[in-house]
């Protein structure tokens, strides 16, 4: 059983930076690719960006290009989400989440962290 755990969640200013953890309780062969989503308040869960973990291929979403960049940390079985620029459309619960084949969509992820809440102030 693989186990996702996100930290780095806060408020922050409009135009402020954070960086959004996921700890990876073990590696395995089997996971293909790392995303990250976002839930708002009332709204579906859609996807950040995600990363494929061979290959550090990474994808964006365009809401969010430009703004963001997803790396992965291989010693530490960790992946990241650095957000720059944020705005308050982007206040979410913010969800990391494991593939073993990848995919844009929630059901194609088989493992997911608890969220960690961002939010952005005007």
């Amino acid at each position: 059983q693989v186990q996702l755990v996100e930290s780095g969640g806060g408020l922050v200013q409009a135009g402020g930076s954070l960086r959004l953890s996921c700890a990876v309780s073990r590696r395995t062969s089997s996971i293909y690719a790392m995303a990250w989503f976002r839930q708002g308040p009332g709204k579906e869960r859609l996807l950040v960006g995600r990363i494929r973990w061979s290959s550090s291929i990474t994808y964006y979403a365009d809401s969010v290009k430009g703004r963001i960049t997803i790396s992965t940390d291989n010693a530490k079985n960790t992946v990241y989400l650095q957000m720059n620029n944020l705005k308050p459309e982007d206040t979410a619960v913010y969800y990391c989440a494991a593939s073993k084949f990848g995919g844009y969509d929630p059901g194609s992820y088989e493992y997911w962290g608890q969220g960690t809440q961002v939010t952005v102030s005007s």
